[in-house]
């Protein structure tokens, strides 16, 4: 399955907020929430449908297509540790991600096309991969050469420090961030149920 192009206010009514999916947010959000709360009162919903929607969570949070996400999930189930908890911790440091915490860009598609347009350094050399997996003391910046635009921020500035992630430090001086730390699940983006997902997956890895 490819990636999704599709409405994305359309993912959002489904799906409740993804920050990292999309900043727009339906101003008919409560009133469909109300009228759907209403209409499924009287309906059974299904544990496959449960884990079904925290799964496209994950899914359209992090812009995975379902291949990605089922090769996570198998690293995540040989690694050491809950699988649950490794799998969130694979994805927070996936380099688009870690561009889009940083606050230099508005979501996570627009950090990809960041990094594919060969805007960011790790440790000083340019990747232009966006699943690349960042780790301990690796240290992120913005190429000097890229030019601003309304998908990038061309500096780290103090309007998102404040809502830095544990795990990200900050040199203002240098322009640059260091990766300090694995990211704790307090430290997470996205409010989803990972045993959920891990449970919709069990049958297939």
């Amino acid at each position: 399955m490819s990636r999704y192009r599709g409405p994305r206010l359309k993912i959002v009514r489904r799906l409740g907020a993804l920050p990292g999916f999309t900043k727009k947010i339906s101003k008919s959000r409560s009133q469909y929430l109300n009228s759907s709360t209403s209409s499924s009162t009287n309906k059974k919903i299904s544990q496959y449908n449960i884990r079904l929607v925290e799964k496209q969570k994950l899914r359209f949070y992090y812009g995975l297509t379902e291949r990605q996400l089922l090769k996570y999930i198998r690293i995540a189930r040989n690694a050491k540790g809950p699988t649950g908890q490794v799998l969130l911790q694979l994805l927070e440091m996936r380099l688009d991600n870690i561009v889009f915490r940083l606050g230099m860009a508005p979501t996570i598609p627009a950090a990809r096309q960041l990094v594919n347009h060969r805007h960011i350094l790790v440790n000083g050399v340019i990747v232009n991969i966006a699943s690349y997996s960042c780790k301990l003391e690796d240290k992120i910046s913005l190429k000097k050469q890229a030019k601003p635009n309304k998908q990038i921020s061309p500096d780290f500035s103090q309007s998102f420090l404040l809502k830095l992630p544990s795990h990200l430090v900050v040199d203002t001086l240098k322009n640059e961030a260091l990766i300090t730390q694995i990211v704790d699940k307090e430290s997470i983006g996205v409010k989803i149920n990972e045993l959920l997902v891990v449970e919709y997956y069990s049958r297939q890895v």
